[in-house]
């Protein structure tokens, strides 16, 4: 009789993304990478390498690293590559100072292995300008779960208590845990979110699941999370304001972490940076980031599909990225790059409403 096919549940999960885009691949559609407000984004190589002075009203400017964005991992980079090649930029957006990519502890048939878990990382980063001094831009009015529940409707949202969080209580999660104080505590929200997978993901989640018929594990059909989100003081400018590389002083910031995660990803970041516009204090310069860690056996997984006729010649990352036409919505199934664009366009419409 022959055997089901069994695979670990990044790489299942990674199949259950594939067989979505089971038709044939291609470059994202125009569907696929449209959000709302996308007339508002410009595209440049770098954020920081233009005069914030000449952002145009109600314009946003984009970057996430792609220069080749048909190339199946082109805008991810490795977690310890990032930590060499940008490092301003891995101190700020990493979960905590000093995070390491997780080593923990599985069992297999009775027998327990370490296992060290590899990241690559997706970053995208905008810039957009408030004609509003810093000091009439109230972040604390942002640092709760009802501004959280407007930024993404697809995403629900619900406040837990610190005992709630999964690294601060499970042994099993401790290399997530913060080194330095538990997750949440003296946050302005503390927030448990799901999303269920749209379209013909969750199709694709049913068929992995039968193929791995007979493993005790099966693979969700939503993405669940858990984020703190707080405001940042000026005292903590020093490394935003090398991060932003604009020369005028933090008054702010906001940040969302994402520390938990269920599958797919092992941490996200979300963080706003709040400056005068240099030579001009009545504007304020917002320069926003999106980082998202995905594990990179989801990614790293071609042998097992070539087994599998509708498989063959997809990547997993195809989908992840936006590359594939079964990419939708404007949500996380969209693909990270437009799920990045949406977030930051819809915050920087919120900063310009209050």
């Amino acid at each position: 009789m022959r055997r089901p096919l069994r695979m670990q549940l990044p790489a299942a999960l990674a199949l259950a993304l594939a067989l979505t885009a089971a038709s044939p691949v291609c470059a994202q559609t125009p569907a696929a990478n449209t959000v709302p407000g996308s007339e508002q984004i410009k595209e440049v190589p770098s954020v920081t390498a233009l005069d914030p002075a000449a952002i145009k009203p109600g314009q946003i400017l984009f970057t996430d690293h792609r220069d080749n964005p048909t190339a199946p991992e082109n805008g991810l980079i490795p977690y310890l590559d990032w930590l060499k090649a940008r490092p301003n930029e891995a101190a700020v957006l990493a979960p905590f100072p000093g995070y390491k990519e997780p080593d923990y502890t599985v069992t297999v048939n009775g027998v327990t292995k370490p296992r060290h878990e590899t990241l690559k990382v997706y970053v995208a980063e905008g810039r957009f300008v408030v004609p509003r001094p810093p000091e009439a831009i109230d972040l604390q009015a942002f640092a709760n779960l009802g501004f959280v529940q407007k930024m993404d409707p697809a995403i629900k949202h619900k406040a837990i208590a610190v005992g709630e969080v999964t690294p601060n209580k499970d042994p099993a999660a401790a290399f997530a845990k913060r080194p330095d104080r538990p997750w949440c505590e003296g946050a302005g929200a503390c927030i448990e979110s799901r999303y269920d997978l749209e379209g013909k993901l969750p199709l694709g989640v049913k068929l992995a699941n039968k193929l791995e018929e007979g493993s005790a594990k099966k693979i969700a059909e939503y993405v669940s999370f858990q984020s703190e989100l707080r405001v940042l003081g000026p005292d903590q400018g020093a490394p935003l304001k090398a991060l932003t590389k604009i020369d005028t002083a933090v008054t702010g910031g906001l940040e969302q972490t994402i520390f938990w995660v269920n599958q797919i990803l092992r941490f996200g970041k979300f963080l706003a940076v709040f400056q005068p516009m240099p030579n001009d204090p009545t504007k304020t310069v917002v320069t926003t980031y999106m980082a998202l860690a995905i594990k990179a056996d989801v990614l790293d997984r071609k042998a097992e599909y070539a087994r599998v006729p509708v498989l063959k010649n997809l990547l997993p990352a195809q989908v992840l990225m936006g590359n594939s036409s079964f990419n939708t919505g404007n949500s996380i199934s969209a693909g990270l790059p437009v799920y990045a664009r949406n977030r930051i366009t819809t915050f920087a419409d919120a900063i310009a409403k209050r």
